[in-house]
């Protein structure tokens, strides 16, 4: 079955009242991640439209750096595919630190569907990959994946075995008064 494509950009589904996390479950383990819509929107809101849609259902992480980064979100599993339209970049405002969430990207302006997980403590990242989440529970996940063996050619990046994206849960939760979920 043909990955699936669309139109445009989702509209706006998210409720700024509420917090969202995102629990990306493998083989391995889950790892869950907390997303900024306050600070990136699009990339938020594109992000809960797709996995609630069952975008990235079946998909995998096809690069695999080392003490830098995990890839995925490709419908192909190779780094070349997406969800079939772009969206802009928006202002980065943090480090690219362990376990930060951040759009995959072509250039500027390119985002799709396509997401890095950091690995490493210190990546020396340009503000070019736009951050949407970062790392709450599941670090010992994200070790055994950027551990995994990976294979030759190219930039020595495709895992030796697919290591795939079970599925990506969204919840949201109520703030409280005082800002907390």
């Amino acid at each position: 079955m043909p990955p699936k494509q669309y139109q445009n950009p989702p509209g706006l589904i998210l409720d700024p009242n509420m917090r969202y996390t995102a629990t990306i479950k493998t083989a391995q383990g889950d790892m869950t991640l907390e997303l900024f819509p306050a600070e990136a929107p699009r990339a938020v809101n594109n992000f809960v439209f797709l996995a609630r849609d069952g975008y990235y259902q079946g998909n995998c992480f096809h690069r695999i750096i080392k003490d830098f980064m995990i890839q995925g979100g490709c419908p192909k599993g190779d780094g070349t595919g997406g969800p079939g339209y772009k969206f802009p970049d928006e202002e980065v405002k943090r480090s690219y630190v362990k376990g930060t969430l951040a759009m995959a990207n072509a250039g500027p302006n390119t985002n799709g569907s396509q997401f890095f997980i950091v690995h490493g403590q210190q990546v020396g990242l340009p503000p070019n990959y736009t951050i949407f989440g970062q790392l709450l529970t599941g670090e010992e996940i994200l070790d055994a994946l950027a551990n995994s063996p990976v294979a030759a050619g190219g930039e020595g990046s495709r895992p030796a075995e697919r290591l795939e994206i079970q599925s990506i849960d969204i919840t949201e939760q109520p703030y409280d008064a005082g800002g907390n979920a």
